[in-house]
């Protein structure tokens, strides 16, 4: 059922690439993985602290993030994010890394913490490149770690977190690494939303990290932040790397176009001309029950990508695929979710589907405000979600997450359920800006294991629910609705998008009521977004269209429509 589910190296569209002509199989995806969600930045801070710091001279550190700040910690003191991977250089670890290079911070923007970093990471013996080989007006916004262990220096995550001198955390984080943890500790890779930057750092309580960048008012000092990445071990983590040296090895200059920010490169130059990668070891061996298919968004861009020669949309390729075989429930959280051609996909399913139903989580504000910067992050939702709700009526609730104090929490997360089989986290958002026009990474995931509990095949084509898809899915709902009690009503899809919509009902109707009596249990309230009134929706529209939402696909698929 796997070729039902995933993309054939075919529909990946992308002739280029030989993500999938390595495997020895010839399939576009890879089975015998392990995929462990981390949700919140500081299950995923505390798990990448602990891999990083049990790496010895001669391991391998890649990684790409589009916004990384130098003292973000990880945990406590010492656990600097400049510090941590400085300190595995200085160990004799290969770092390697891939920051984008970014617009300027005055478009609110991350090119100062981005430099910073590179520069810092650079001195201690890293090699970190920041790349600006995008489409124009893009971003590289794919966040990705790979750790690949050297023969004979044991299993990664064995030592704990450190808070002492560089000196001698170094010493000890070496002396401290066991021989081995176990099948597959020898390579792990971490993907989804999460950056390694500041108001990462939250957990299930939405307290926010301490060491926040401020957003729209709304949010607070410290806005609560939710999130997920996944920890991949198995030959998925070959596929991972290989994507990460497609982009290493391209011969174009990362170096930004622009005159006046080549001028600025000659007083403030970072590492343009990087070594040359160690050869790639050989695939993980198998070492769990998850099939893995690893997806991609390149922009069509000159000079081209010679891994991407006409870019590469298998992310939109996959949800396209995948929601056609929809038939019960599809849950999806999103930061974004603003494009009708997005929005159109899952209006289709809706329509051809009379017992399919929708739940989007999203953030209740964007990021920004004031009198221009919000009009065009709203036009965008407002139509979207117009799209569901008019093909699903009452099979579509969008809803909007608030932390026990009543602060709204931004929703960060990139993840997607359909009918408790095929998963995805990563780092693309639901619009054309992710599925055309920016770098992106995600991972689409199948449990080869049956989740036997009832309704056991919700979808009724015989594929059966299956444990990864359906326990992210859970995992999510009992945190967002506080649910303590048992499982069976959130399993089956129908009884479930009720009690989703009952719980955020409720909490509602506290609010509007006057906040009396006790708080009823429940973290999420029906989304309500802005109207625009028709002046303001003329002249927003251009401008989400050409700056905050671009089309990176080449111009016969967008007069086509298709991906």
């Amino acid at each position: 059922m796997l070729d039902q589910w995933f993309l054939t190296a075919e529909e990946r569209g992308n002739p280029d690439t030989d993500l999938d002509s390595r495997h020895p199989d010839g399939q576009a995806w890879t089975t015998g993985n392990l995929v462990r969600p981390l949700v919140h930045g500081r299950a995923y801070f505390s798990r990448l602290l602990e891999v990083v710091e049990g790496l010895r001279a001669g391991d391998l550190l890649l990684f790409t993030d589009w916004r990384g700040d130098l003292d973000e910690r990880l945990d406590g003191a010492g656990s600097e994010v400049g510090r941590v991977l400085g300190r595995a250089a200085g160990r004799g670890v290969t770092v390697r890394g891939l920051m984008w290079r970014s617009h300027l911070e005055l478009l609110s923007f991350s090119s100062r913490p981005n430099r910073r970093l590179a520069e810092e990471l650079n001195l201690s013996g890293a090699q970190v490149v920041l790349d600006h080989r995008v489409h124009r007006n893009g971003s590289h916004h794919q966040k990705l770690v790979v750790v690949r262990r050297s023969a004979g220096t044991g299993g990664t995550g064995s030592a704990s977190s450190t808070s002492s001198a560089d000196s001698a955390d170094s010493a000890d984080s070496a002396d401290s690494a066991d021989s081995a943890n176990g099948p597959g500790d020898d390579a792990v890779a971490f993907v989804g939303g999460i950056d390694l930057c500041y108001s990462r750092r939250d957990d299930a309580a939405h307290a926010g990290d301490p060491q926040s960048q401020p957003i729209a008012d709304a949010y607070g000092q410290a806005p609560p932040w939710h999130d997920i990445q996944v920890e991949v071990r198995g030959p998925a983590v070959g596929d991972l790397e290989r994507t990460f040296r497609e982009r290493w090895d391209d011969p174009a200059s990362p170096n930004n176009p622009n005159p006046p920010r080549q001028a600025y490169y000659r007083f403030r130059p970072v590492e343009t001309d990087p070594d040359r990668l160690p050869p790639q070891a050989e695939d993980p061996a198998p070492v769990g029950p998850h099939a893995v298919q690893i997806l991609r968004t390149y922009p069509r861009r000159r000079p081209h990508y010679p891994f991407a020669r006409h870019g590469e949309r298998s992310i939109a390729r996959a949800y396209r695929k995948a929601l056609r075989r929809a038939r019960r429930l599809i849950y999806l959280e999103d930061q974004y979710m603003w494009s009708t051609e997005v929005a159109r996909l899952f209006a289709e399913a809706l329509r051809r589907e009379p017992e399919l139903h929708l739940v989007i989580v999203v953030p209740r504000f964007p990021t920004q405000g004031g009198r221009f910067a919000l009009p065009p992050n709203l036009v965008g939702r407002e139509q979207a979600l117009e799209i569901c709700r008019t093909a699903g009526g009452e099979r579509v609730g969008v809803y909007d997450v608030e932390n026990h104090a009543g602060t709204p929490v931004y929703v960060h997360s990139k993840a997607v359920t359909v009918d408790d089989v095929w998963a995805s986290v990563g780092s693309d958002n639901l619009n054309r800006r992710s599925w055309s026009h920016d770098s992106e990474l995600a991972v689409a995931t199948i449990d080869t294991t049956l989740d036997l509990r009832e309704p056991a095949d919700p979808g009724g084509l015989g594929d059966g629910a299956r444990v990864f898809a359906r326990e992210l899915r859970l995992e999510l709902w009992r945190e967002h609705l506080d649910w303590d009690g048992d499982d069976a009503e959130l399993l089956d899809p129908e009884a479930g998008f009720k009690a989703f919509r009952r719980r955020a009902e409720q909490l509602e109707a506290w609010h509007h009521g006057g906040q009396v009596g006790p708080r009823p249990p429940g973290r999420v309230r029906p989304h309500q977004p802005q109207r625009l009134n028709r002046l303001t929706r003329a002249w927003a529209a251009p401008l989400y269209h050409a700056v905050y939402d671009p089309d990176g696909r080449p111009r016969r698929m967008r007069g086509d429509n298709t991906w």
